[in-house]
């Protein structure tokens, strides 16, 4: 099924682009949450118009929560979590958690929806993506540490463990056979 899209779709299209998409999307999702219409003449007829509106919109949108992007990329969030003594946590950090704290301390609603990241299951820093509109997605960082412990003393562990990681190697280098030797081999 054609369709052109009237407003912005993340990971589909701008308004104004014409997709071929699974029917069923196009029926039950697209078409009647307002985001497509059916690509017939009478519509393809009114594409420039369309992308015009769209663009209109999409600079007052992104003008409007430019403020906001500026606040967001500034925020760490830290979050405490039980965890083994592998590092590996016993429940996880969803995108839940993350908006949900992320609107705690920007005074700004941000949906699950917009949160990009898998969830989180081990200690560590990771790098969250916030998607405000198509063209402005600011990052966070995200600092999850072991419950119990002080902030600077799990931040430590994980530069010590950076720092350890790449001299670790976890295959057996196998050994060159010069000429007339017999390849020593480790196992």
């Amino acid at each position: 099924m054609k369709v052109l899209l009237v407003k912005d779709v993340y990971k589909l299209g701008r308004a104004g682009d014409i997709k071929k998409v699974a029917d069923g999307f196009g029926r039950n999702f697209l078409i009647p949450q307002g985001f497509a219409v059916l690509a017939t003449e009478g519509a393809l007829k009114q594409i420039q118009k369309i992308k015009a509106q769209a663009e209109i919109r999409r600079s007052a949108q992104n003008d409007e929560l430019k403020g906001i992007a500026d606040q967001i990329k500034e925020v760490t969030l830290t979050f405490p979590a039980k965890a083994g003594d592998t590092g590996k946590l016993y429940g996880s950090i969803t995108n839940q958690d993350i908006a949900t704290a992320l609107s705690e301390q920007i005074r700004f609603e941000v949906k699950r929806q917009q949160v990009d990241i898998q969830p989180i299951r081990s200690l560590g820093e990771f790098i969250a993506r916030i998607r405000l509109t198509m063209d402005l997605v600011p990052e966070i960082k995200i600092i999850v540490h072991r419950e119990g412990e002080s902030l600077e003393s799990a931040m430590e562990k994980t530069e010590a463990e950076t720092v350890e990681k790449p001299q670790k190697s976890s295959h057996k280098p196998k050994e060159v056979a010069t000429a007339g030797e017999p390849a020593a081999t480790t196992e």
